[in-house]
Order: C-alpha cells, then sequence, then structure tokens
C-alpha cells in the first residue's frame, strides 16, 4: 500500500491515532521543499480536526471534515508530482 492510500485510508477511519500516523508517513514526503512542508502541516490540522470531530460524536461534521482533509492531500498529491 503506498504511501497516499494509506493516508485516504486514515481519512477515512478518522481515528485518534490517525494523525500520529500520518505524521510518520509525511516526515519522509515533507522534507522537500517549504510549500509541500506547509501543505503537509495544513493536512494533519485537517486530520485533526476530523479526529476530534469523530470522538465528539458530531457526526454532522464527519463528511465536510473529511471534504477538505481530502482537498488538503489533494494539493500535497500536487505539489510532490
Amino acid at each position: 500500500m503506498d504511501c497516499f492510500t494509506r493516508l485516504e485510508a486514515l481519512i477515512d477511519t478518522g481515528s485518534a491515532d490517525a494523525a500520529e500516523e500520518a505524521r510518520g508517513l509525511l516526515r519522509h514526503l515533507a522534507a522537500g521543499s517549504r510549500a509541500t512542508f506547509e501543505a503537509a502541516d495544513e493536512f494533519l490540522i485537517e486530520l485533526m480536526t476530523l479526529a476530534f470531530l469523530v470522538e465528539a460524536g458530531l457526526e454532522d461534521f464527519h463528511n465536510p471534515a473529511r471534504r477538505l482533509a481530502r482537498l488538503r492531500l489533494s494539493r500535497l498529491k500536487l505539489l510532490l508530482a
């Protein structure tokens, strides 16, 4: 399973451990440019927000938060392409 596939799976789960696992996966990718580092950081913020919403049981916000996380991940993919 490649890195981006695993990151997408973390978005789907939205668990509390997702951000920590994503941080480990992104450590290697974000070592390049400043723009890549910032995109990875923005993705982690969205993923942490999603994890909070899942833990808080705020189900009405899960899908919008997942959409934002996927958008941030898409930006990161474009920067690394």
